[in-house]
């Protein structure tokens, strides 16, 4: 067996897989052997077929099926053992000779095969990329306290509706001269005139009290959304379309809602037990929290202008982009030679952007280990639970979903949709 290498271009190469007679005859035999002893063929016993026969009924395809496994196998073994860094797949060569399993007893095998460019980067401490911290004013700490002020108050009854209160009440479906009607609907409910799509519907609720009586029409109230008035009226989605009866509405109680206060108890509740004891620290720590969540928007605009400049730096990339355009509407299900002619660009940057870091990867011997991975996936999970104010996330539950961020290995210089 040969395998040789011809480059016709700096990012492309055709490999030569040459096998010959002696290089599969052994594995051959031994395949209709195999098949010969479990073979079940009428007129004989199991296993006792003539050979003659077997080679006959399934002698081509074992022939090209273990010839397929050799070439394979030579293929990636030698990309393995030369260090070749391919992009994508090997393909077969649009060069390659017609083959005549039937006649011949040597073969060669030809592949297209796409090569990664070299990348020439020196990097060196003259190499600078500014960080940019957002600055968090007062305003932005002011409406984070107000914020968590919310989110830890409670409901209280209150005297008088407003419209960010809950109303609750008898609603009694109405029919002729506004009196209830017979076999209508009477049902225990809630509503809150906030979330109510018409201004006068909204309207006759604010400012009234417990034991007043309002008379309201829900369709209209609800701007003819099934799902609100199905929920509102307990009644199923199929029955709204011809609810359109006015309801007299017997209040019974009002919650309205009361922000928590500044103290010890919005304080534990907000960052754990006795972190903060001060409003001067619960501002403080209000602005660290707030400094935390806008860190991955430095992150993510340094991590914007590090590429540009270590592109810029890299220079112009060559691809082997006729052989990458092939490969991948051979290896896509969907994809046509139109359909990658149009995205194919599209593709081209991040692809050239994956090979710098590799490059850099690579030179600078830059290891990642599992407790790195472990921290960068800590630090994701903690942004997420900061966006709605949650800081003092136990550290048990924090370690459980950090390692399910990084259970699956990722995939990496890969092109795809």
């Amino acid at each position: 067996m040969n395998v040789s290498q011809e480059n016709t271009s700096k990012v492309a190469a055709v490999v030569k897989v040459g096998i010959v007679k002696a290089d599969y005859e052994e594995k051959v035999e031994k395949a209709l052997r195999t098949y010969r002893q479990k073979a079940n063929i009428p007129g004989f016993r199991k296993g006792m077929a003539p050979m003659g026969m077997i080679k006959k009924m399934v002698g081509k395809s074992i022939l090209l099926e273990e010839i397929n496994k050799l070439v394979s196998e030579s293929l990636y073994n030698y990309i393995k053992d030369n260090n070749l860094n391919v992009l994508g797949e090997p393909l077969p060569s649009e060069s390659q000779a017609e083959i005549d399993f039937d006649k011949q007893e040597d073969f060669e095998f030809s592949f297209d095969v796409a090569l990664a460019p070299e990348i020439s980067l020196t990097l060196s401490d003259k190499d600078k990329i500014d960080y940019y911290r957002i600055d968090i004013d007062d305003d932005m700490v002011a409406k984070q306290k107000e914020a968590l002020c919310n989110r830890f108050g409670v409901q209280q009854p209150v005297e008088e509706a407003s419209e960010k209160d809950i109303v609750k009440g008898q609603f009694v479906e109405l029919g002729e001269n506004n009196t209830p009607k017979e076999g209508g609907i009477s049902v225990e409910s809630l509503l809150t005139p906030a979330y109510l799509k018409d201004e006068t519907e909204k309207n006759k609720f604010v400012g009234k009290k417990v034991g007043d009586k309002v008379v309201f029409n829900p369709s209209v109230a609800c701007g003819g959304n099934d799902t609100e008035l199905a929920a509102m009226l307990h009644i199923g989605k199929e029955n709204t379309a011809d609810m359109k009866s006015d309801f007299e509405v017997e209040i019974t109680s009002i919650l309205g809602f009361k922000p928590a206060e500044l103290g010890q108890e919005l304080y534990d509740n907000a960052f754990g037990k006795d972190v903060v004891k001060t409003e001067e620290e619960f501002t403080a720590k209000v602005r660290e929290m707030l400094a935390a969540q806008m860190q991955p928007e430095s992150d993510y605009k340094f991590g914007l202008d590090a590429r540009a400049a270590l592109e810029a730096k890299v220079g112009e990339i060559e691809l082997p982009d006729d052989l990458l355009r092939r490969w991948l509407v051979v290896t896509g299900e969907k994809r046509t030679a139109e359909s990658v002619a149009e995205e194919y660009p599209k593709m081209v940057p991040d692809l050239k952007w994956q090979l710098i870091k590799e490059e850099i990867v690579r030179k600078y011997e830059v290891k990642v280990d599992d407790a790195d991975m472990l921290e960068m996936a800590k630090k994701a999970t903690r942004a997420q639970f900061a966006q709605y104010g949650m800081m003092n996330v136990p550290d048990d539950l924090l370690d459980k979903l950090s390692l399910m961020h990084i259970s699956e290995p990722t995939r990496q210089a890969e092109i795809s949709y």
